[in-house]
């Protein structure tokens, strides 16, 4: 059993897992199967390739939801007989040769948890015909093809809209207590939020605009700062980020980056007598950022990958492209912190129901705008690609629809109120 670093996920009091491959340690023994009879495996076998490890926030979510997916499935994934394993797989031709690694070990189903391994992955089914590929958070399956090439995502901008509610209530709890220092209100009385981003890809543009959104749906008068690290796990550049932020007002931060630096680095702030709060991702961060942490997005992995799993056990077709959010259990907060406002659970319950009924769309055109303007088009999609039931369009009666036409974000508008700083 692997413990989690505390330092990166500050998880160790609350989970342990199996691993298995990467670092030596010798199988778990065999535990019941807590949903009941196990399924018949036959000759299926999973591979896995994993940008990080149990280390990494976004990775330690993939095994944990590959886990609970196999555990549900009558599948050991400690038995290197019916799950390999791969860890720290670069994105770079280190994911092709993985790829072609485990199809040789003779696995049936590959997956490949980052975006950037997404052309390796590709490569790598285009040669296999007979053996399933699905590349995690990717967007060229459709285009590829290949019958055996998969997407998946979840909505994961339903869950950072979550957490921007969490963030604006605590706002106006301190603008309504006199806390906001004047530093942190711009010439033109807009309160100063921050996002320490990964990359200026559409996943992280859209993620930041939701929690913008978020926060903006409780107090208006909001301008958000974007930092980006150029990289997805990067702890110290991360800090800097976050540390560059608040150093120029920002009162409410949040992240799409994979380790603890941000959440980490505003709780430094906060005990050295600094008004600044955080909104992480991936995982729990108030063991690392126990006053200054607010809630994290998260994403529960095991639901696709339930389904995914299970369809090639039973070999029936996986969808091309797959992605649900808070109406099938995909996606969540984590337990909010103890600086959260007053009443903060019930806002987020009635914000999560509106989700799911379908009366609250984070991207509703109505409530933003680009250069002053509201937007009526948006072709997302290229038409060329053979989206069957669409042409493109991404809005329809005033909502930008996201991950329909493909599972994988694709709003890249940058709306008025956010500043991209680098």
């Amino acid at each position: 059993m692997k413990k989690l670093l505390v330092l990166l996920l500050g998880l160790a009091l609350v989970f342990t897992f199996a691993a298995c491959g990467g670092g030596g340690d010798e199988p778990a023994e065999d535990t019941p199967e807590e949903s009941g009879e196990a399924a018949e495996t036959g000759d299926f076998k999973l591979g896995v390739v994993l940008v990080g490890d149990e280390n990494e926030g976004y990775t330690w979510a993939h095994m944990e939801g590959i886990q609970k997916a196999c555990e549900s499935l009558g599948i050991d994934h400690t038995d290197s007989n019916q799950v390999v394993w791969k860890y720290v797989v670069p994105e770079d031709e280190s994911c092709y040769d993985a790829c072609i690694d485990l199809v040789d070990q003779g696995c049936t189903l590959v997956i490949t948890n980052s975006y950037g391994h997404q052309s390796y992955a590709q490569q790598a089914a285009a040669e296999c015909p007979d053996v399933t590929f699905i590349s995690m958070t990717g967007d060229t399956a459709a285009l590829s093809g290949l019958p055996n090439f998969k997407n998946a995502f979840n909505y994961t901008y339903e869950s950072r809209y979550v957490g921007g509610v969490v963030a604006g209530l605590k706002l106006q709890e301190l603008i309504d207590e006199g806390k906001v220092p004047a530093s942190a209100i711009d010439a033109d009385g807009n309160y100063k939020i921050g996002y320490v981003g990964a990359y200026p890809y559409a996943e992280v543009v859209s993620g930041y605009t939701a929690f913008y959104l978020g926060v903006k749906s409780i107090v208006e008068n909001v301008a958000m700062e974007v930092q980006y690290t150029n990289s997805w796990f990067d702890i110290t550049k991360e800090a800097e980020a976050e540390n560059a932020l608040i150093a120029d007002g920002c009162i409410i931060t949040s992240q799409h980056a994979d380790s603890s630096g941000a959440p980490s680095a505003a709780q430094a702030a906060l005990e050295a007598g600094t008004t600044v709060y955080h909104v992480g991702y991936n995982v729990d961060m108030l063991a690392v950022a126990p006053d200054a942490a607010l809630t994290s997005a998260q994403n529960d992995w095991s639901v696709y990958y339930t389904y995914a799993i299970g369809a090639a056990l039973n070999g029936e077709e996986i969808d091309t492209d797959w992605a649900k959010g808070y109406a099938d259990g995909a996606v969540m907060i984590s337990e909010l912190g103890p600086s959260c406002a007053e009443g903060t659970q019930e806002k987020v319950d009635e914000v999560i129901a509106g989700l799911i009924d379908g009366s609250i769309n984070v991207f509703d055109c109505a409530n933003f705008t680009v250069n002053g303007e509201t937007v009526t088009s948006f072709m997302a999609i290229d038409v060329d690609g053979d989206f069957v039931g669409d042409e493109g369009e991404a809005i329809e009666d005033g909502i930008f629809h996201e991950s329909t036409l493909r599972s994988a974000p694709y709003f890249s508008l940058r709306i008025d109120g956010i500043k991209e700083l680098n």
